[in-house]
């Protein structure tokens, strides 16, 4: 175990990783809306600060859930991409969702949450495979859904 963890308890150490609602936002955008760059986050509508953004950043990429690459067509920026281990977290983003929106007000549709909900799987299937292909074409657009 390590050492600078409060325990052993897989929910415990999950919290302490994606704890924040500003990481979980992350984490949303880089799967669903296809965000990329610094900019792109910053510019989401959720308001995040410069520096927490960052700080953020620099979490998740070493806790290994995103990392940075330097982009072909201009070497000074970096767009950001989730890992193996970050795109595993598509179910708990999911359920979050699913959770959300049958139980607070939200800004997706319930016809859509329950489509959603019902096809779980397939939903999951397009994120991943998405992930795979390197696909960025969001899945939702300034909170519009494009996903079937």
């Amino acid at each position: 175990m390590n050492s600078n963890r409060r325990s052993a308890c897989p929910v415990s150490t999950s919290l302490e990783i994606l704890g924040d609602r500003w990481s979980l936002l992350i984490v949303r955008d880089l799967m669903i809306r296809g965000f990329r760059t610094f900019k792109d986050f910053l510019e989401s509508g959720e308001g995040i600060a410069t520096n927490i953004l960052a700080s953020r950043l620099k979490g998740l990429k070493a806790s290994g859930i995103i990392k940075a690459e330097i982009e072909a067509t201009d070497q000074r920026r970096l767009n950001y991409r989730l890992t193996k281990k970050g795109i595993d977290l598509a179910p708990v983003l999911l359920e979050l969702l699913i959770w959300g929106a049958r139980h607070e007000s939200s800004a997706v549709p319930c016809a859509r949450s329950r489509r959603i909900e019902k096809n779980r799987e397939k939903f999951l299937a397009e994120v991943r495979r998405r992930w795979r292909e390197r696909d960025a074409t969001p899945l939702q657009v300034k909170g519009r859904w494009i996903w079937k």
